[in-house]
């Protein structure tokens, strides 16, 4: 059966496109909500598709809990003046974040405030969403 160069075409931009459509929505996140989390960095995930801050913050008891924050592309955030070493384990932060709808310990970025007081914001973040946390780092 002879295929034309039309459904060739065709067939090569859908495999072209595919990864594009297989990208996660945002549904898990709750963005009405905002919980801000002063803890420690344990990590910072520099990776594609999704960069990520892992953070370890005291329950009401004073046990460690650990949250994933996820954020956007290592791309997007050198592009809004980002560098892969701005967050450090060990780092004190608050981060505010969009929780996880089914109530696991992870979120959605908002802003980062370091040790010294410097907030990082979502730029792409619609117009209006806060980018600064209230509370200080602990």
């Amino acid at each position: 059966m002879p295929r034309s160069p039309a459904f060739l075409g065709l067939a090569a931009a859908l495999l072209i496109t595919a990864p594009a459509l297989a990208h996660h929505s945002f549904a898990m996140f709750d963005r009405q909500k905002e919980v801000t989390l002063k803890g420690t960095v344990k990590e910072f995930q520099w990776t594609n598709p999704h960069s990520f801050i892992e953070i370890e913050t005291p329950d009401e008891k004073g046990a460690a809990v650990s949250y994933s924050i996820e954020m956007n592309s290592p791309n997007n955030l050198t592009r809004q003046g980002w560098k892969s070493t701005v967050l450090k384990p060990g780092d004190k932060v608050t981060v505010v974040m969009n929780p996880l709808r089914d109530g696991s310990h992870g979120g959605l970025f908002v802003s980062v405030m370091l040790s010294d007081g410097k907030v990082l914001g979502d730029p792409t973040r619609l117009p209006g969403a806060p980018v600064s946390p209230q509370a200080k780092p602990g």
